[in-house]
C-alpha cells in the first residue's frame, strides 16, 4: 500500500470516476491510474469501485466504508507534512484563505493587511466562490481557511466557528420615498415591497434571511435583479432601477456619496458569519495568527478545541 494508491482512490471519487481527469490531476497517465486502484484492491481483498467493463461507476458498498478511511491517512500525512515545516520554518510557506465577494471586500483588508506586516516572508492567497465552493475548496485542501455567512455550517466534515453578527441595510438614492418614510418611524416589509428589490443571489449573504422576511409577512417582492456582491448592486440602485438590499458593512457614507443607507435590522433576522476549517486539518502557527486577528475571541487554544470538538460558541459582535 502506498499514497499514489490511496490518491488514485480518492481523486477518481472527486473527479466523478472519470479517470482521464484523475490521470491529469494526478500527472501520471490513465492505465497507471488503473493499475494503482487495481494493485490496492487486490492487496485488501476487496473492489472499491463498481466497473461497467473499463469503465468504473461508483463506489462498491465496502468502497463507502473505506473511503472515509483513506481521506484520513491522506490528511494525516499532510498534516504530518506541515507539522514538520512548522518546525523547520516557522514562517514560511503559504496560506489561502477562500472568502465570499463580501468578506474578501468588507471584512478581510485590514486582516490582510495585518498579516502581511508580521508575515511578509508567507505568500497569502485570497481564492473568492460562493459558500459552498469555499466548503468545497476546504474539503479538497485547496483552502486552508474559509469565510462565509452561509452554507458552510451544514457540511460535516467542517468545523465552523461564529465570528461575527451583522444585519442588512435598505439603499435607495438621494429623494427616495423611503428616505421620507424612515424618518417619521421604522420602515415595515409592506413599504419596502411596494418597490423593485435588487439584492445578493440566492445562497450569499444572507439573501435566505431576506426571503424568510418577506415570506412570514405573507409578501412577494419584486426581485428586479440579482447579484453576488454589493459593489454591483449599488451601481444599479444608483440607476434607479430598483432599493438595494446588501449587508451593512457594505456601505460607506464617505464611498457612497450617492447613496443613503436604512438600517433594516429590525426587518430581517441578523446574520452570522462562520470561520470554516477542514476537521482534522494541521494549522500552522500564522494560520492562528491570522484568525486571532480577524476575530481575537478566536484564539489558537479556542480554535485548536473546536478541531478536537463539534462545536465552539463565541458571541464577537460587530
Amino acid at each position: 500500500m502506498n499514497f499514489q494508491q490511496l490518491r488514485s482512490v480518492r481523486e477518481t471519487v472527486r473527479r466523478g470516476f472519470n479517470l482521464t481527469d484523475v490521470a491529469a490531476m494526478l500527472h501520471t497517465s490513465q492505465p497507471g491510474v488503473s493499475r494503482q486502484i487495481r494493485e490496492l484492491e487486490d492487496e485488501l481483498g476487496v473492489d472499491f469501485f463498481v466497473r461497467a467493463g473499463k469503465r468504473l461507476t461508483g463506489l462498491t458498498q465496502p468502497g463507502k466504508i473505506l473511503l472515509p478511511i483513506v481521506e484520513r491517512l491522506l490528511l494525516e500525512a499532510e498534516n504530518l507534512k506541515r507539522a514538520g515545516d512548522d518546525f523547520a520554518r516557522s514562517e514560511r510557506g503559504g496560506l489561502v484563505v477562500a472568502a465570499t465577494h463580501s468578506q474578501a471586500r468588507y471584512a478581510l483588508p485590514q486582516v490582510v493587511r495585518d498579516f502581511r506586516a508580521l508575515f511578509p516572508q508567507v505568500p497569502l492567497h485570497l481564492r473568492q466562490g460562493s459558500p459552498q465552493q469555499i466548503a468545497q475548496m476546504l474539503m479538497s485542501g485547496e483552502a486552508d481557511i474559509g469565510v462565509a455567512t452561509e452554507a458552510l455550517a451544514g457540511f460535516e466534515q467542517l468545523v465552523t466557528l461564529p465570528c461575527y453578527r451583522w444585519s442588512h441595510s435598505i439603499i435607495v438614492p438621494p429623494g427616495h420615498p423611503l428616505l421620507a418614510l424612515s424618518e417619521k418611524s421604522q420602515l415595515t416589509l409592506e413599504q419596502l415591497a411596494a418597490y423593485p428589490i435588487i439584492t445578493y443571489d440566492a445562497g450569499y449573504t444572507g439573501r435566505a434571511h431576506i426571503d424568510d422576511g418577506f415570506a412570514r409577512a405573507g409578501l412577494e417582492p419584486e426581485i428586479v435583479l440579482t447579484a453576488m456582491d454589493a459593489d454591483v448592486i449599488k451601481t444599479y440602485v444608483e440607476l434607479e432601477m430598483g432599493v438595494g438590499i446588501v449587508a451593512s458593512i457594505a456601505f460607506d457614507p464617505e464611498r457612497d456619496r450617492h447613496l443613503h443607507a436604512i438600517d433594516a435590522r429590525h426587518l430581517f433576522e441578523v446574520n452570522l458569519t462562520r470561520l470554516g476549517l477542514l476537521r482534522g486539518t494541521w494549522l500552522r502557527s500564522y494560520a492562528y495568527r491570522f484568525i486571532e486577528s480577524f476575530v481575537p475571541t478566536l484564539t489558537r487554544d479556542v480554535v485548536q478545541e473546536a478541531l478536537r470538538a463539534e462545536y465552539v460558541e463565541c458571541d464577537y459582535v460587530i
